[in-house]
């Protein structure tokens, strides 16, 4: 399994959202989201989730990308509808509650007191991820669902912040580079600017 430290700098940022289902969102999209997919085969759902859950091994079959892809646009809908104050669909909500009935990923400690995941599947990952969800969603974080402020990002984060004002995904990236440019502006008047 590839760990999220060794991937590429601009897909690592995809998977910073504080919540594993709006992780999921970030994977692409119908629309204009799909320029982003990145989940083409049944091989990759299984890369990508295993990537998300930070659960090596999970498997998926062809038929599993049908019920990712219509739980992956619910869950778009709803976070970007949530932080734009609007309410969730009830199309959505059925959605969402229809893909936790499944069994979800179910941990097993080891003999050297170790997580395990037997037989992890991606029809188990999705309803792990629907119940991740719907705690989010009903509770007081849901209105802490932001869209990052950048111009060139748009990606979804949920501000933790004790204050509740974080405007950015990243520091790093989204932050720093917004503060930069303030600071060349404020500055590009001045003598030997």
């Amino acid at each position: 399994m590839q760990e999220r430290k060794s991937l590429p700098p601009a897909v690592r940022r995809r998977f910073q959202t504080g919540r594993p289902c709006l992780d999921l969102v970030h994977t692409g999209g119908e629309g204009e989201l799909a320029v982003w997919e990145i989940v083409h085969t049944s091989e990759d759902l299984g890369r990508w989730l295993s990537v998300i859950l930070e659960i090596p091994g999970i498997t998926a079959e062809d038929a599993d990308l049908t019920a990712f892809r219509t739980l992956r646009a619910a869950l778009s809908r709803s976070a970007f509808g949530q932080a734009a104050g609007t309410p969730l669909s009830p199309n959505d909500i059925d959605t969402i509650n229809s893909a936790a009935t499944e069994r979800p990923l179910t941990p097993r400690l080891g003999p050297a007191l170790t997580l395990d995941y037997p037989d992890p599947t991606a029809k188990a990952a999705l309803s792990t991820l629907a119940r991740d969800a719907i705690d989010l969603f009903a509770s007081p974080l849901a209105t802490r669902i932001r869209v990052c402020a950048s111009e060139t990002c748009g990606l979804l984060f949920v501000d933790a912040s004790r204050p509740g004002r974080r405007k950015w995904c990243s520091m790093d990236r989204c932050g720093n580079l917004s503060k930069v440019a303030r600071y060349r502006e404020s500055h590009s008047g001045e003598p030997g600017a």
